[in-house]
């Protein structure tokens, strides 16, 4: 049954996912019973466990939790450091055959990892099995590479006779990792991926709210027959992922989420006897540009798919929109038809698209928005709570600012655009680059000269045109790599892409004479 369902990605939209559905509705109802409302442990977490609870419904728990201490941190560092004795020096195919392994298990739970990112986080249906979809894909296309480049081991030039050169990058050690909410799966999956194909042991700590899907994951790699002690994961707050990157016996970390976090984590390593490298992204503030030559209906349909897609708590997700002053009255009456046509509410019925919002520090910052909006701008459409729910449910909101603003500035995380008129493409790109971020962008334009001059100027590392399924989302493992520019990497060089791996790795030079 499961291998004939149609499979979920973020692009395929206008496919009947009915043969989804039904089967989420038989699978849902186990679900609850068996994996819901659990107490977990683990080795390295004998704090006092704590009562979580889901952002669709405050009667739903998810689980009991205990957190780690310090003492804990420091054992499961110590843990990491043992198995990476065995790992640095595992071959390329014991890593390979590892990670054929860590597929099959994904696959096989893929709907059950899909349902518990639905109930953490409050995502769609079709978001969550998506996600579920990507985290399988990149236990494909990760190990592709990794044989591809036979391990990132490369001949060199011979420069005399009897002697061979090599390059070859070798594991640093032991990475930490540390995950967001929004995607507990995928981005989880990603970093871990990264690091154990690379021949690093890892320490992993996932969002404090999304202890469940963390582990779940840790449960697929004992699956997989991951050696003892190479995956450790660990649990809590920002307190623990303090303890835990800033551990002396960390050799990089691996990050996702909020800027501030992510650069503190990257000052810390700068100044250690020697740099540690770190794997990081820190949001965006991505742009669309809709042009006098655009399809204003799939510009419509491109944005608000975007910028309403998993509630707009993505890091891609569109928040603001440059259009052209000829088309923007015109532009603006098709976002609100097309957002008219969204179904808000619990993302357990297969019609929600977009479901509550994540905690109530997103709920204060929406109320926020949208009265700075009122006082500042006007808002074409919702911004309000929605009647008879708790009161995360909220129409999404579409606004108009008159000029630049922090709310054209600032990652807002949350289900709120901002359309800015603007007299030609120039102009827009020129105040849609001049942000602190540089993750996604995307234009709607039928002319190969306004293309070619978004292509060119944009900074973003991941460029969209004419994209129905979403104007500055939707990237997937070998197809878009997700590589932020400024301040949301610190690389120049993203995941789902071929340059992911080799910054898990150091660069060492061989060079042996034969006789």
């Amino acid at each position: 049954m499961i291998q004939s369902l149609p499979r979920v990605t973020y692009s395929n939209i206008g496919v009947d996912f009915s043969p989804v559905h039904d089967f989420l509705d038989t699978l849902m109802p186990d679900f609850e019973a068996t994996t819901l409302a659990q107490t977990w442990g683990t080795p390295f977490a004998t704090g006092p466990a704590r009562q979580v609870r889901s952002p669709i419904d405050p009667s739903i728990s998810l689980g009991r939790f205990p957190d780690s201490t310090a003492e804990d941190v420091k054992a499961a560092v110590a843990s990491a450091r043992a198995g990476a004795k065995i790992w640095n020096v595992s071959s390329l195919e014991e890593r390979l055959a590892f990670a054929t392994r860590w597929k099959d298990v994904l696959a096989d739970g893929k709907y059950r990892l899909g349902l518990a990112a639905l109930y953490e986080v409050g995502k769609s249906r079709l978001e969550a099995i998506g996600e579920a979809e990507e985290a399988v894909d990149m236990l494909d296309y990760y190990p592709s590479e990794l044989r591809k480049n036979n391990g990132y081991v490369r001949a060199m030039n011979q420069l005399v006779e009897h002697e061979t050169a090599t390059s070859v990058l070798r594991p640093y050690g032991v990475f930490a990792v540390v995950a967001p909410f929004n995607f507990s799966l995928a981005l989880s999956i990603g970093m871990i991926a990264g690091a154990l194909l690379g021949g690093n042991a890892v320490v992993f700590k996932p969002s404090p709210d999304c202890q469940l899907t963390g582990l779940l994951i840790a449960e697929t790699l004992r699956k997989a027959g991951l050696p003892e002690g190479v995956f450790n994961i660990v649990l809590g707050g920002a307190e623990v992922g303090h303890t835990l990157t800033t551990d002396k016996s960390i050799d990089g970390v691996a990050f996702t989420g909020s800027h501030k976090t992510g650069m503190g984590i990257f000052r810390h390593m700068a100044v250690q006897p020697w740099i540690k490298p770190v794997v990081a992204e820190m949001g965006g503030k991505n742009p669309a540009y809709v042009t006098v030559n655009a399809d204003l209906d799939r510009a419509a349909q491109g944005v608000m798919r975007s910028a309403f897609g998993l509630q707009g708590q993505k890091c891609s997700a569109c928040s603001v929109v440059y259009v052209d002053n000829a088309v923007k009255d015109e532009f603006i009456k098709r976002c609100v038809a097309f957002a008219q046509t969204l179904s808000i509410g619990d993302p357990r019925q297969r019609s929600t698209f977009m479901g509550p919002l994540y905690g109530p520090a997103t709920v204060e910052r929406f109320d926020a928005s949208v009265a700075q909006a009122r006082a500042e701008g006007k808002v074409h459409f919702g911004g309000s709570h929605l009647d008879g729910k708790p009161e995360n449910y909220v129409m999404p909101a579409i606004v108009e600012m008159s000029g630049p603003s922090n709310l054209t500035r600032d990652e807002l995380f949350m289900p709120f655009v901002v359309v800015r008129g603007v007299d030609d493409l120039e102009a827009g790109l020129a105040e849609g680059n001049d942000v602190t971020y540089g993750l996604s962008a995307g234009i709607f334009t039928r002319d190969e000269e306004e293309l070619r001059y978004f292509l060119e100027n944009a900074q973003a590392g991941v460029l969209y045109a004419n994209r129905a399924s979403g104007a500055t989302t939707g990237a997937w493992p070998g197809a878009q790599p997700f590589c932020g520019w400024k301040g949301t990497g610190v690389s120049g060089k993203g995941g789902l892409g071929a340059y992911f791996l080799p910054q898990f790795m150091r660069e060492q030079s061989h060079t042996i004479m034969t006789k």
